[in-house]
C-alpha cells in the first residue's frame, strides 16, 4: 500500500513530466509551419522536397469540369497493369488523407506496386452548387471522368475503386454502366444502410432531410464534422487532446498530428439536392439493396455488377459498420467476389500502420490476377 508521501510524489511527477512536455511542445509548434503539418499541391510548392516529411504525391490535372477535377499520378515505378485505376473519394472529406504523408500513403504504397491511379477531387461546395443532383455527380462527372481515361488508354474497361460515400457512388456507377468497369474495389463502403450497428445509422434514419436541406442549402461542413466528432464524443472531443499533450515534446509526432487535424476540419460544404437524395434514399429507404434506387429515369440494379469485386472492409469501423459493407456481396452478380478485411476503424485503413505494408500489395496481386 503506497503512502501518502509517495503518492504525492507521483503526482508531482506527473505534474511536472506534464509541464515539461507542455512547455516543449509550445517550442515545437511555434516552429512548425504550414509545410511541416499542411497540404501541398506538389512537391514544389514546399521547396524543400530533400527534407520534407509530407509532401503530396505528383500528379497532374487531366480533365476539369468547374470545380471537379480529375487528376492522373506520375509513375514512381514502370507501371505492371495496363488498365488504369480510377479512385471515387467520399464528398463528405477530402482526398489528401490517401496520400497523408509518405510514410502513411495509400497513393504512394500503389504507385510503388506499379499502378496506374486516377482520382477525382470533388472541389469545394459553393452557392452555385445548390441544385446538383447525385444524378449530376454519377451520371455526369464520373461518367466524364471514366470514358475520358477509356479514351486515353485506348480501353473499354477500366477499373474502379471507391472509399466510403465514393464507393457507394462507384457501386451505383458500376450497376449502371457495368461495360465500362473491369474491375471494381469498394473500400469501406456502405450498401446495406438499414443497421442500428452504426450510431450514424440510427441518427440518419430519423433526420428530416428537408428540412435540413431547406433551411441550409448547401449543409455545412463544419456541421457534419460535429455529428461525426459526437459517434465518440469522449475519444474524438476529449481524449485525443489530452493525450496530445504526451507527444508534444516530439516535432515529427506533434506535426503527424497537427497533419491529421488539418484533414479533419478540411470539411466541404455538402451539396444539398445531393444530400438530400443520400438522406432520403439511401439511409432512411435502403433502397440500393431493395433495387428501388432511380438515376436518372433508370433503377439501379445491383446484380448488374458482374465484373470481379473485392470488397475491402474495418473491423472496428464506426462510420460504416461492417454489415453495411459486407452486404454488397449478398446482391450483386458477380461470380467473382472476394472479402478482404482488416483490425482497424474507417480512417485506420489508410493511415494505421496495420496496413501500409500490405493493403496495397495485396489490391495490386488481385488486380495483377485479373488484366
Amino acid at each position: 500500500m503506497q503512502t501518502f508521501p509517495n503518492k504525492f510524489k507521483e503526482s508531482l511527477d506527473e505534474f511536472t513530466s506534464f509541464a515539461a512536455n507542455l512547455k516543449k511542445g509550445v517550442e515545437n509548434l511555434s516552429s512548425l509551419n504550414k509545410n511541416d503539418s499542411g497540404f501541398a499541391d506538389d512537391h514544389d510548392s514546399c521547396g524543400s522536397c530533400k527534407s520534407c516529411r509530407r509532401c503530396c504525391s505528383l500528379k497532374e490535372v487531366v480533365f476539369q469540369d468547374g470545380k471537379r477535377t480529375l487528376y492522373r499520378y506520375k509513375q514512381r515505378v514502370k507501371r505492371g497493369n495496363a488498365a488504369p485505376i480510377l479512385m471515387v473519394y467520399a464528398m463528405v472529406n477530402r482526398y489528401t488523407m490517401l496520400d497523408l504523408q509518405p510514410n502513411r500513403s495509400m497513393i504512394r504504397n500503389l504507385l510503388d506496386e506499379g499502378q496506374d491511379l486516377y482520382i477525382i477531387d470533388w472541389g469545394y461546395t459553393d452557392r452555385m452548387d445548390r441544385f446538383m443532383t447525385m444524378e449530376d455527380y454519377i451520371d455526369g462527372f464520373i461518367n466524364d471522368c471514366v470514358d475520358v481515361i477509356r479514351e486515353k488508354h485506348k480501353l473499354d474497361a477500366i477499373n474502379l475503386m471507391g472509399i466510403c460515400q465514393g464507393g457507394t457512388f462507384s457501386a451505383v456507377y458500376a450497376a449502371l454502366y457495368p461495360e465500362k468497369v473491369k474491375n471494381f474495389i469498394p473500400i469501406v463502403t456502405p450498401i446495406d444502410f438499414d443497421t442500428k450497428d452504426g450510431l450514424l445509422n440510427v441518427w440518419a434514419a430519423e433526420f428530416d432531410a428537408d428540412l435540413l436541406v431547406d433551411a441550409y442549402g448547401n449543409v455545412p461542413g463544419d456541421m457534419m464534422n460535429q455529428a461525426y466528432t459526437m459517434l465518440q464524443p469522449f475519444s474524438l472531443n476529449i481524449n485525443k487532446y489530452i493525450n496530445m499533450v504526451n507527444i508534444m515534446g516530439d516535432p515529427d509526432k506533434m506535426a503527424d498530428f497537427l497533419r491529421m487535424e488539418n484533414w479533419i476540419f478540411d470539411s466541404p460544404d455538402q451539396p444539398g439536392e445531393t444530400l438530400r437524395k443520400f438522406l432520403k434514399d439511401f439511409y432512411q429507404g435502403n433502397k440500393l439493396v431493395k433495387g428501388e434506387l432511380m438515376m436518372g429515369g433508370r433503377k439501379v440494379d445491383l446484380k448488374n455488377i458482374t465484373m470481379p469485386v473485392l470488397n475491402i472492409y474495418a473491423e472496428f469501423d464506426t462510420l460504416v459498420p461492417p454489415v453495411s459493407s459486407k452486404a454488397l456481396l449478398d446482391h450483386i452478380g458477380s461470380k467473382d467476389a472476394q472479402e478482404m478485411t482488416y483490425p482497424v476503424g474507417h480512417v485506420g485503413m489508410f493511415v494505421s500502420g496495420k496496413t501500409q505494408k500490405t493493403l496495397a500489395p495485396r489490391i495490386s496481386e488481385w488486380l495483377n490476377a485479373r488484366v
